[in-house]
């Protein structure tokens, strides 16, 4: 019986997909615009020979340029316009969220509703430009200077005309992602900056199962090896959606109103408490972080002076903090817990959700309203984080560990695959929302057609 409730609703789905052309039509405006971005990523940054550059991209891999090369789909690897990708706006985004959080003048301006947001957008727009700017003159400064210096010269004219050339593309780059996100956002379905980067991701996906597969046939990689990782992909896509929906849901009570008919009644809700309020944000913080002297040691030289107590200290410190490393993975892990609970205590303000319950009438049923009220939902999230931040820094540090330890060809780390299952899940429930808003707008139709009827 079960089974065939199933059938059913799938195949009323279907039907109802089938029949909603404003669903089909948005779904193909957000396969359009990804496109676009596909596209986009293969256009070469101007003055930049692109054969030389795969060479000194190969010396650098392991760094942060990995990182972000990944949720670019290869743009940074192939130096294109969009090469700094949307990851300027996502640091200028939770920039201004500390900031509205920390700052009285911004957290006003968090309150005024509308007008607000939209001012809080706007400044966030800047820091996107501001660092795009920052970002990219570097950039091209580390391509004039890296190259040199190994040899390979892979700016064809070096000079202040290219820093300034590359920094007007690379912001304009940015800004048209973020436009087209928009875009998709409005008019498509889902997130569009989360799908953009979803897609650089997902792009990756073809080639390096292809690496593991044929390294599988050549022998240089065991059939177990592949299948336990294949294995272990899949239980980490189970956890990872099973966790990321997972709430603490705490009963709100309300007084009691007289109805229509005079009854007394009280009205009941919930408080959703998601067991990973955090998100994303603490793995790409902490990777960032961690990655970021690896890269900067890479983009101006490593350290000649091995002979000397100073350059041998920096080469080991570079050794160990080589991705897969037990110091790397477990600062990683450190950094990871670290940033959750300092995210999630950005994003959620336990006294201000208490001052709004206690300003509607709403209280939890044994706790007193305000301070205690305060107190305890501080005391429920702290618990829940803790449980959060552990599954975090499992899923992340465990793939790195890995692939570490196989030497597997991979770049399939925790933190792509919890922007893949996040954004898949999220852009599912919103199309499942679509087909019922489209099947309840059928029965209204039907009912007033039957009512004019008679």
């Amino acid at each position: 019986m079960a089974s065939r409730a199933d059938s059913i609703a799938s195949n009323m789905s279907l039907a109802n997909f089938s029949k909603a052309t404003e669903l089909r039509q948005r779904i193909w405006f957000t396969i359009g615009a990804l496109v676009v971005f596909r596209f986009l990523s293969f256009v070469p940054l101007p003055g930049v020979n692109p054969l030389i550059l795969e060479t000194l991209y190969d010396q650098t891999r392991g760094g942060i340029l990995d990182l972000f090369n990944t949720f670019s789909g290869g743009s940074l690897e192939r130096m294109s316009l969009i090469a700094l990708g949307v990851m300027p706006y996502i640091t200028a985004s939770i920039v201004v969220q500390m900031a509205a959080a920390l700052h009285p003048t911004l957290a006003a301006l968090k309150k005024e509703g509308a007008t607000g947001r939209q001012k809080l957008n706007q400044y966030t727009r800047y820091g996107t430009v501001f660092l795009c700017v920052i970002q990219g003159w570097f950039l091209a400064a580390g391509l004039e200077s890296f190259g040199a210096q190994s040899g390979l010269q892979a700016v064809v004219n070096p000079g202040y005309m290219f820093r300034v050339g590359a920094v007007i593309s690379l912001v304009g780059g940015t800004m048209f992602l973020l436009w087209l996100g928009e875009q998709i956002t409005s008019r498509g379905i889902g997130n569009g900056v989360s799908l953009i980067i979803m897609a650089g991701i997902v792009a990756q996906f073809p080639t390096f199962v292809s690496n593991l597969f044929e390294g599988g046939r050549t022998g240089s990689i065991a059939a177990p090896l592949i299948i336990g990782f294949c294995i272990m992909v899949v239980i980490l896509i189970v956890v990872i959606s099973f966790v990321e929906r997972a709430q603490r849901r705490l009963l709100i009570q309300y007084p009691k109103r007289a109805t229509q008919r005079g009854v007394m009644q009280a009205d009941r809700s919930h408080l959703p408490l998601k067991l990973n309020t955090a998100g994303v944000i603490p793995p790409i913080f902490a990777s960032s972080l961690l990655l970021l002297p690896l890269t900067i040691t890479q983009f101006a030289g490593a350290p000649t002076g091995g002979e000397s107590a100073a350059g041998g200290f920096a080469q080991t410190l570079l050794f160990y903090l080589q991705p897969g490393q037990w110091i790397y993975l477990t600062l990683y892990a450190l950094g990871i817990i670290f940033f959750c609970f300092f995210y999630t205590a950005v994003v959620f303000n336990p006294e201000e959700t208490a001052e709004n319950l206690k300003k509607n009438g709403g209280f939890i049923p044994g706790i007193r309203p305000g301070k205690r009220t305060a107190d305890y939902l501080e005391y429920v999230l702290t618990r829940i984080t803790v449980v959060g931040a552990i599954y975090l820094a499992v899923v992340c540090v465990l793939p790195e560990y890995v692939i570490r330890q196989t030497g597997l060809p991979l770049f399939l780390g925790g933190t792509s695959l919890l922007i893949v299952v996040n954004v898949t899940v999220d852009t599912i429930s919103q199309v499942q929302s679509h087909l019922l808003a489209h099947q309840y707008g059928d029965l209204i139709k039907k009912a007033k057609l039957k009512g004019r009827k008679r």
